[in-house]
């Protein structure tokens, strides 16, 4: 089944990377108490956090409603919550496919999956027109009955859902939300185009629901309630509020995917244990990664938040989706510009937003154009500084991308740190046991439920 692969790669992918960290920490955990390098990362912070300190990182529970960031036109519940729990993962809202064969085989998980951080594990996520799942995902292949032009694909790199009440304009570009950077961008939205559903007036998440379900095919109606009627009920505790005739949609349905993805939060991960209080959470090694990474690295100019991430869009030359196993690769889609392929400024050109940075090792792609493999790349790009993408010159990148002249030494432990300090290991309290469909998940196609254990 699912959770048993899920369990098996989980542990395998944690004891590697307990083996990489053990090259340079020997896996030995700080319990020195308060000890100097507990003050010297709490110094950090609260430099890094303009004096607010450890409060300003911590990641609240998930059923902790009040204190997780929402739309208050979606005001969190707890059947809100668990509706998007299995609707996110539900192949049975595959009912709009380009071929029929692909009817009730993909998922909104197909591309942001829990054994892989809520990302692809894939340099670019196939929903419909994609099969099997292998390991982590990672061997989703293009099913070959499929033209390219109808798989469902995208440009760029699917981002993680993990985190992303902490994202009020969400893709790399920002593009979906009608609030914060977004309110004054109206003449950017295209009635043509999925950016129409900002006009409903709701934040990234939400916004991004609601026109990812019409992009990746999925739908619930007729047909669906009449095969899935375990559902109604579930609307009905969702939506009390909404009449008859608008609490069974597509909206409502992404509302509800919106409200429980508000609430994937990587809290129980070392670092968010050790700014609870338990400063034995971390290894020496991740303790002095982190305050390499608020203090001489900077990351933390950037990085910041709970999240470690910010509504912010920078330049820093990391090249396109355009790596092997790539499909319908266009040098010209506005995509590559980052912000200004949305907004049209060319002084936007090239800049992408701020990312998140939990568990990023369970799924070996980096950057909008999966450019890197591991994260200590990632690291070592951004202290040599220097530009990968020819497209992207002086002019364009950011003045904070620069060579940082960390040692070899700086860079592994900045590395430990963001791959094992930020890792929750278990994201599979995120994943239903089971669907009201009896589907498998998160694909449904033979290949998938094969691999999965699930036929």
């Amino acid at each position: 089944m699912y959770f048993r692969i899920l369990l098996n790669n989980k542990l395998c992918n944690l004891l590697f990377s307990l083996a990489v960290i053990c090259v340079f920490t020997s896996c030995q955990k700080d319990n020195n108490g308060s000890g100097s390098m507990d003050q010297v990362l709490e110094d950090a912070l609260h430099d890094a956090s303009e004096g607010m300190g450890n409060r300003h990182f911590i990641i609240p529970d998930s059923d902790d409603y009040a204190n997780i960031p929402q739309d208050p036109n979606n005001p969190l519940t707890a059947a809100k919550v668990n509706l998007g729990k299995l609707l996110y993962h539900e192949t049975a809202m595959a009912v709009n496919p380009i071929k029929e064969s692909a009817k009730g085989t993909y998922s909104c998980a197909s591309c942001h999956h829990a054994v892989a951080g809520f990302q692809a594990c894939k340099p670019q996520g196939i929903g419909e027109g994609g099969i099997g799942f292998g390991t982590n995902g990672m061997d989703r292949y293009k099913d070959e009955n499929y033209e390219i032009e109808e798989l469902d694909i995208q440009p760029l790199r699917s981002p993680s859902t993990l985190n992303s009440a902490f994202q009020e304009i969400t893709l790399w570009n920002g593009q979906f939300g009608a609030n914060g950077m977004n309110k004054d961008t109206k003449d950017r939205w295209d009635i043509e185009t999925p950016i129409k559903a900002n006009y409903w007036g709701f934040d990234g998440v939400e916004t991004q629901a609601i026109a990812g379900l019409a992009v990746h095919r999925m739908e619930v109606g007729d047909e669906f309630f009449q095969d899935n009627p375990q559902y109604i009920e579930m609307f009905d505790q969702a939506f009390p509020d909404y009449t008859s005739d608008n609490r069974y949609s597509l909206i409502t349905s992404a509302l509800a995917i919106a409200a429980y993805e508000r609430t994937l939060l990587s809290n129980q991960s070392p670092f968010q244990k050790w700014l609870k209080g338990d400063l034995s959470a971390m290894t020496l090694a991740e303790k002095e990664g982190a305050t390499l990474f608020f203090g001489k690295a900077q990351c933390g100019s950037c990085h910041n938040g709970p999240a470690l991430n910010k509504m912010e869009f920078h330049a820093i030359g990391m090249r396109d989706l355009d790596t092997d196993g790539v499909f319908d690769y266009d040098p010209n889609d506005n995509a590559h510009l980052g912000r200004g392929g949305f907004t049209g400024n060319e002084e936007d050109n090239y800049k992408f937003k701020v990312p998140q940075l939990y568990n990023l090792i369970d799924s070996p792609f980096y950057g909008h154009g999966s450019s890197f493999n591991s994260v200590r790349d990632v690291v070592t790009y951004k202290n040599n500084g220097v530009s990968e993408n020819p497209k992207v010159g002086p002019t364009h990148l950011a003045a904070e991308f620069k060579p940082l002249g960390l040692s070899d030494d700086e860079v592994n432990k900045i590395t430990a740190f963001i791959e094992t300090g930020l890792r929750d290991d278990n994201l599979n309290r995120y994943i239903p046991e089971s669907l009201p469909s009896g589907n498998c998940f998160p694909n449904n196609d033979p290949e998938s439920k094969s691999d999965l254990g699930c036929e």
